[in-house]
């Protein structure tokens, strides 16, 4: 049955890159990729799914169901859309819907003697403030047994961990005075500032090896000659436990307050959107790498074990998700570059595609047809996650 997924999807070829190579000539920021959701709920429509636009409140997120029977499996497939500021398509984003319709309408077409359920949903602005965590703040992500992606790469491979990561926005207010003439009526906000960013040096020390802590001084208040009464810095920590970033968290608000206290300033904190750890699920990660060594997909390499923050943890924090990474640039070539731009249409990027639906339609089948193996990947999922929270204590 595979092989009639993979007939679907290469008489599909055409159609779904142009539709690519569409996106990448409209490269649209987070929160306006409108021509881009636009063309991808277009297509889902008119294949008979029942589409959702403007969910959870941003108007170029969607969400696409197409059900065959009753009390089948959900299966999710995610995609991203959003182009770098300036730039364009250098991260690969307008590879992914064109890939999850593919394979979503390869399945719709080829299973008909099974129930499932399957569900596409457009997420908007991940390179921004990651899109995906308000819309599973408010109530998408839920109908899914299973998440699955796909976002082109160097090489085709899975993740195994990738860190939480919270960013505090921090504004001290003090008192301005003049720094020569009356120094002592003031009250230094950059000082205040200083304070903390030394106290986030002095933690560093004790914290676990695997957490990170970032800050720098967005605006120091003034010139030298006048003690500053606003100065704004940025915070930032990471690590690969969801858990024990929330206690690394709180520590670090304790500096903050304790450096307005020593300086007699005040402080307000604006959080940005917290971006949570993966839960790895290996089990998903092996159909997926088994699936690309069927279609014999380029430059397979053993699974990437730590990487940087995305909203995509959130999802994989409370649903068994993984994503197929397809190799279309040289290996050792870095994101957001020039390479990845000039890549954006090339035949390896169109065949990123292809292949990349082909797995995501294959690993879908494999767990449609085998309910054993949807189990297993729950376990696993369930099993790990608790081992997570354990080493948090």
């Amino acid at each position: 049955m595979k092989e009639a997924l993979f007939e679907v999807i290469d008489r599909l070829g055409g159609e779904l890159t142009a539709l690519s190579d569409d996106i990448f000539d409209h490269p649209e920021v987070g929160y306006e990729e409108y021509r881009a959701s636009g063309l991808l709920c277009d297509l889902l429509e008119r294949e008979g799914f029942a589409v959702e636009r403007g969910i959870a409140g941003i108007p170029t997120a969607f969400r696409a169901v197409y059900e065959n029977g009753v009390g089948g499996p959900s299966m999710g497939l995610l995609c991203e859309y959003d182009a770098l500021e300036g730039i364009g398509h250098a991260c690969g984003h307008h590879t992914q819907g064109p890939c999850a319709v593919g394979a979503a309408l390869a399945v719709k077409e080829t299973v008909k003697d099974q129930p499932y359920k399957l569900v596409i949903y457009g997420t908007p602005a991940e390179e921004t403030v990651g899109g995906k965590i308000q819309m599973k703040e408010r109530g998408c992500f839920q109908d899914i047994d299973v998440a699955l992606m796909m976002h082109p790469s160097p090489t085709t491979t899975t993740d195994v961990k990738c860190m939480a990561m919270a960013t505090y926005q921090v504004t001290f207010h003090g008192i301005s005075t003049h720094a020569a003439m009356s120094p002592e009526s003031g009250r230094s906000a950059l000082d205040a500032v200083m304070l903390a960013a030394h106290g986030i040096e002095c933690l560093r020390e004790h914290v676990k090896e695997d957490t990170r802590l970032h800050y720098t001084i967005k605006d120091a208040g003034g010139p030298s000659n006048v003690v500053p009464a606003a100065a704004k810095a940025e915070f930032c920590m990471r690590s690969y436990n969801t858990d024990y970033l929330y206690g690394v968290m709180e520590r670090v608000k304790k500096i903050i307050a304790g450096a307005a206290m020593m300086t007699e300033t005040q402080y307000e904190i604006a959080e940005d959107p917290f971006f949570m750890a993966k839960i790895p699920d290996l089990t998903l990660n092996r159909i997926l790498m088994e699936n690309a060594a069927l279609v014999e997909a380029p430059t397979i390499r053993p699974p990437r074990e730590k990487t940087g923050s995305t909203d995509f943890g959130n999802v994989m924090y409370d649903v068994p998700g993984s994503c197929i990474r397809m190799a279309f640039v040289p290996e050792g070539t870095s994101s957001h570059s020039r390479e990845y731009l000039e890549a954006g249409k090339s035949r390896t990027a169109h065949r990123s595609v292809l292949l990349g639906a082909k797995i995501l339609a294959a690993s879908c089948l494999d767990m449609i047809c085998d309910a054993g193996l949807l189990e297993q990947v729950k376990r696993d999922f369930k099993e790990t996650k608790e081992q997570m929270g354990r080493e948090n204590h």
